[in-house]
């Protein structure tokens, strides 16, 4: 049984997301933890929209909400499950905005039909990524970098002392099976889980829809409307390029990253990690702290024709771009491609994330300066 490990980043999140909306939609792929954290706030009124008994419960809307005493938490877990959720939760936010509901998903609020209602301006949407680094040193006590990259930050295999295998297969077919072919009516599970293998396989790399299609024996049609589907379910995440005006710079071509390091390992086979697969599975872990400080259309990547390259950009206001390169020894880090896109684009700071950076500093490079933090530094700096 996996122990309930206190989580206050998020906890505070949602608290915080309360204070501007009154209702909180939590999203995340099977098992990261969604049902545990929704289980951590005191005296809530908890509802497992699977049973049965639940939906009967809440038929009738207004009474539920009566019963319940002015500034109640209320949780609706796996609230998709539900016949009309769009309905209760509109109800909640307009005729009882002095409780506080959090709702839970698999996936986007936008991956059912049951949400006939978008819910604007009443709700706040966070994703819940698989286990932030940060949260590994801190309550999970996970020290060892190897451990979170090659078991993944889903909390069941983290915990786990060896890498069970068994744990990933069953995790993808019910991803096929709950999210994929329920929500979506995705039929051709052969051709979806070959291209997923493939994405995960290839993370971290720009997307090539052609090619996919060609290994995945799917049209590029098809391929793109596979890929939206992993996308709004959280399996994947498109990164987009940065484009300012450079006549060589990418401008259309996303980079893809699963979820979660621990399927890229799975997919790979791998069970251990080579020294020269670090640098990309840490990328990994900085992009999933970035997804909760920064707005996903401010987060990009930067690359040239000539291959030039900057793990991830932030926009901000009026022409600052802060940039982002991820190193797991920063003794290793290169300023060459840094230099060539500040030649570019002079407003904004430059950041070195590495797990072995304790305390922050600063170096010179000619004109440039770049400040070396830890994971745990970033989420400190101000969003975009």
């Amino acid at each position: 049984m996996i122990p309930m490990i206190e989580r206050p980043f998020w906890i505070q999140r949602i608290y915080q997301a309360w204070e501007k909306r009154p209702i909180v939609w939590l999203s995340g792929v099977r098992r990261a933890g969604k049902t545990t954290l929704a289980q951590m706030f005191p005296r809530a009124a908890y509802q497992n929209c699977d049973l049965p008994s639940v939906g009967r419960q809440l038929f009738d809307p207004e009474s539920f909400y009566d019963s319940l005493d002015k500034g109640t938490i209320v949780i609706f877990d796996e609230i998709h499950r539900l016949e009309d959720p769009s309905r209760l939760l509109k109800i909640a936010a307009d005729a009882y905005p002095h409780l506080k509901v959090l709702a839970t998903g698999s996936s986007t609020l936008a991956a059912t039909k049951k949400f006939r209602d978008s819910l604007t301006g009443r709700k706040h949407m966070i994703y819940l990524s698989p286990v932030l680094w940060s949260e590994c040193t801190g309550n999970f006590n996970i020290k060892e970098l190897h451990r979170r990259l090659l078991h993944g930050g889903l909390p069941e295999p983290l915990l786990s002392e060896t890498k069970d295998a068994a744990f990933f297969s069953e995790w993808m077919d019910s991803f096929y099976a709950r999210d994929i072919q329920e929500l979506f009516g995705i039929r051709n599970r052969t051709g979806f889980m070959k291209l997923l293998h493939l994405l995960l396989r290839q993370s971290g790399s720009l997307i090539d829809y052609t090619n996919l299609a060609r290994l995945s024996d799917l049209s590029r049609h098809t391929v793109k409307a596979h890929i939206e589907a992993m996308s709004i379910a959280h399996a994947v995440f498109l990164l987009p390029p940065f484009q300012g005006g450079g006549r060589r710079e990418i401008t259309r071509r996303p980079k893809c990253y699963s979820f979660d390091t621990g399927f890229v390992t799975f997919v790979k086979g791998w069970d251990s990690i080579r020294e020269d697969d670090r640098g990309l599975l840490w990328e990994h872990l900085v992009l999933d702290i970035l997804r909760t400080v920064v707005d996903d259309h401010n987060l990009l990547y930067w690359r040239d024709k000539s291959g030039r390259e900057v793990d991830f950009v932030i926009k901000g206001g009026r022409e600052r771009v802060d940039a982002i390169e991820c190193k797991v020894n920063p003794d290793h880090f290169d300023p060459a491609h840094l230099a060539v896109f500040r030649s570019l684009y002079s407003e904004g700071r430059n950041y070195v994330l590495s797990p072995n950076v304790k305390s922050s500093y600063q170096r010179r490079y000619g004109k440039l300066k770049v400040d070396f933090i830890s994971i745990n530094q970033i989420i400190e700096l101000k969003r975009p």
